[in-house]
């Protein structure tokens, strides 16, 4: 390991405890704001974030939130960034992060590739229903139904994950299971012939859990 990537991994490491002691180090150092809560935004959670972003820039390496905490301060930053004219106060926060319902860890690994550099999105592989009917009452006051209902099957792969990813130019499939849930046997053969293939497949349970195994598998 050269000396910047020695340099780096302590960024990584700092980043990593949010303590007070590490706050309050940034705080005290020539590069911290002398405001705490600026009316710009400029508070340590925005610095430390820029200077995470600067060493991911000249790196190529992505540090993703590590905590539902730190990812709600993540998207706080983003949405700050995004829209600079508004106040901080004014800004909506959204509904707050959760990983205990499918639905919600997905929502929770897609908004920290999205706001960590990264590119994620969900992919739907169910079919639709065409619904041709149509009901009317004829004259004598009778109800009747004529027409039909269509099943469209899906035109994804079958088994294929729930979302997909290019973080750091690798391709990322992440499949998101909860509780006992485990995957089918279609679901295994997508995931064999992704990691065949060179890519990345996780099975996501927990927020914490799937941060710790991508960045394992990103940068081992």
């Amino acid at each position: 390991m050269n000396r910047d990537s020695k340099a780096f991994s302590l960024i990584v490491k700092a980043t990593r405890l949010r303590k007070d002691k590490v706050y309050n180090s940034f705080i005290t150092s020539p590069m911290a704001p002398k405001n705490k809560m600026a009316p710009t935004g400029r508070n340590p959670i925005d610095a430390i974030n820029r200077l995470v972003s600067n060493q991911m820039q000249q790196s190529n390496i992505l540090i993703f939130p590590r905590n539902l905490k730190e990812l709600g301060y993540r998207k706080a930053s983003f949405l700050r960034a995004k829209y600079p004219i508004v106040p901080a106060h004014a800004i909506s926060k959204g509904k707050p992060y959760s990983d205990k319902m499918a639905n919600g860890l997905t929502r929770c690994i897609i908004d920290s590739i999205n706001h960590s550099g990264g590119q994620a999105e969900r992919i739907s592989n169910t079919g639709r229903v065409i619904d041709k009917s149509y009901t009317y009452q004829d004259v004598i006051g009778k109800t009747k139904t004529i027409g039909s209902v269509k099943w469209i099957p899906g035109s994804g792969t079958n088994g294929s994950a729930d979302i997909s990813a290019t973080i750091a130019g690798r391709s990322v499939k992440i499949e998101v299971k909860i509780g006992k849930d485990k995957l089918s046997e279609d679901q295994k053969k997508y995931r064999d012939q992704i990691e065949a293939s060179g890519g990345i497949y996780i099975v996501a349970r927990s927020y914490e859990g799937f941060v710790l195994e991508l960045e394992r598998r990103l940068y081992e």
